[in-house]
């Protein structure tokens, strides 16, 4: 999965917030034609957090349809153990290759708790499963090693960007486990990552511009370094983007919904409790967005 930038698409739903299943697929068939090194239906840019059942079914369903095999299918599942078990149960019925274990819902926990929610979890399904710790859940170096040791646990995506933690748990990591930068705007850190080890990121820009992700991800990984392009874009482009994302909660997945409508794809609006983005914000985000695309050589 590192060969590519992670794919995270958005969950489309027409104006009456009702699941839109063809604008879905039309949505997921462009992020796959531009080759990500995996896609992740149903994650939090995926608004999971939002989904019924039925829905989560459709949606990992649709994305298995149009990934063919050509690309590994990381469904996302939440809530509490009993909960994300459902969900499992759903995403391998779908033919997904493995889950995203999103943060469990509200509470604190202590480490304790937190590897035996893994352990409860991989023991309902066969998928391989990758850890997702953020706001509440925060693994140590001694849970890192414990949780590398629950069959199928098989990696960790990181969202505190606490490179000093970060690195003790890449050293403490057997062999063969994966970890994956997923900070919010993750191009933001992505060479900081790699220096401690965690090359592979996951990408909202991405679900709205492949082409400038996928140039980002191009710079990164030149053999020479490619930094002039790279602080083009962090600068002009990146740098921006976070600034007006951190302006108002939810718009990390509002903006890229709204940026997504603009490059005509067919996601609809977002659902309570976010909003989408007003129309002073919309306006900016749209000079944004053809500032960004001009310098890939690309068009809005």
């Amino acid at each position: 999965m590192a060969g590519g930038v992670l794919s995270f698409p958005l969950t489309s739903f027409h104006d009456d917030g009702s699941l839109d299943p063809a604008g879905f697929r039309t949505h997921v068939a462009a992020r796959i034609a531009t080759a990500p090194g995996a896609v992740f239906p149903a994650c939090g840019t995926g608004e999971f957090f939002s989904l019924d059942e039925d829905e989560y079914r459709t949606v990992v369903t649709v994305a298995v349809e149009e990934a063919a095999g050509r690309v590994p299918v990381v469904a996302g599942v939440g809530y509490g153990w009993a909960q994300a078990a459902r969900f499992a149960r759903i995403a391998e019925e779908a033919g997904a290759d493995a889950l995203l274990v999103l943060p469990h819902y509200l509470v604190a926990a202590p480490q304790d708790g937190l590897v035996a929610q893994l352990e409860q979890l991989a023991a309902r399904t066969r998928l391989p499963l990758i850890a997702y710790q953020r706001g509440q859940v925060a693994f140590t170096a001694s849970s890192l090693r414990r949780i590398a040791e629950i069959p199928g646990v098989i990696g960790l995506k990181d969202g505190h960007s606490d490179l000093d933690r970060l690195q003790r748990l890449t050293l403490a990591a057997p062999e063969g486990f994966l970890f994956f930068n997923g900070a919010s705007t993750a191009e933001i850190q992505a060479r900081a990552y790699a220096t401690v080890g965690v090359p592979a990121y996951s990408s909202a820009v991405h679900a709205f511009a492949p082409e400038i992700a996928n140039a980002f991800f191009t710079a990164l990984h030149d053999r020479d370094g490619d930094d002039k392009t790279i602080e083009k874009l962090l600068r002009d482009f990146y740098v921006p983007l976070v600034e007006l994302r951190d302006r108002v909660p939810g718009y990390a997945v509002s903006l890229v919904k709204a940026a997504a409508r603009l490059r005509g794809q067919p996601v609809g609006p977002v659902r309570a409790p976010l909003t989408d983005p007003s129309a002073a914000d919309l306006a900016e985000l749209t000079t944004l967005l053809t500032t960004g695309l001009d310098l890939v050589g690309a068009a809005l």
